[in-house]
């Protein structure tokens, strides 16, 4: 995610991400961590619903 998906996902300005990341690192690498659990939940739910469908797909 770019800063700009970033800043247009939080309804903030991209100037407001570039502060965050110079002046308030410790805010800005939280963000980032939040954002990325947020990718792999995603990632996780999409993987589970492959394994269902291929369970129902083979299920004796």
């Amino acid at each position: 995610m770019t800063q700009r998906d970033m800043a247009g996902f939080l309804d903030i300005d991209v100037k407001t991400i570039r502060n965050w990341r110079k002046l308030k690192p410790n805010l800005y690498k939280t963000l980032m961590k939040g954002l990325a659990f947020d990718e792999i939940v995603e990632a996780q739910k999409e993987s589970y619903a492959k394994a269902k469908e291929l369970q129902e797909k083979y299920k004796s």
